[in-house]
């Protein structure tokens, strides 16, 4: 029964790293210098199944957790986005190349805003899906009663 709590807390995690991702993104839309001395690069998070430990797979077959599995997601990579800077015409700004273009982050402040709505409403989602699941457990207990 606790299954559906920790899938779904897995989610919540995973859509926080997700939404803290997407901010650092819209943060730095415009910074034209990194440390490396390149404009910054759009980050991607990428998800995955969340497999069993071997410790579950063990406890499963000494059988203290018969018929037990424990899934969800977990943030794989957060990666950069290989798409090409945005180059924009700007002869006095201080990062301007000799023939006055600025190359500015592969950012687009739609696309990440649309993706923090998605990752908004997954995380919403997945909210109700735990209250739910802790309301079913509540009435179960009060079955006895």
């Amino acid at each position: 029964m606790f299954d559906a709590i920790n899938i779904s807390s897995s989610a919540l995690t995973a859509q926080r790293v997700r939404m803290d991702v997407i901010a650092q993104n819209i943060a730095n839309a415009n910074t034209t210098r990194t440390e490396s001395g390149q404009p910054y690069r759009r980050k991607i998070v990428v998800f995955e199944e969340r497999k069993q430990s071997f410790a579950d797979i063990l406890t499963q077959k000494i059988g203290e957790a018969a018929n037990s599995y424990y899934g969800g997601v977990r943030v794989k990579a957060i990666l950069e986005d290989p798409s090409p800077f945005k180059k924009v015409y700007d002869p006095t700004h201080p990062d301007a190349d000799q023939n006055g273009y600025v190359n500015y982050p592969n950012v687009d402040i739609v696309t990440e805003m649309v993706n923090m709505i998605e990752a908004s409403r997954s995380y919403e989602a997945n909210v109700t899906a735990l209250n739910i699941t802790k309301s079913m457990i509540t009435r179960t207990f009060e079955i006895g009663k």
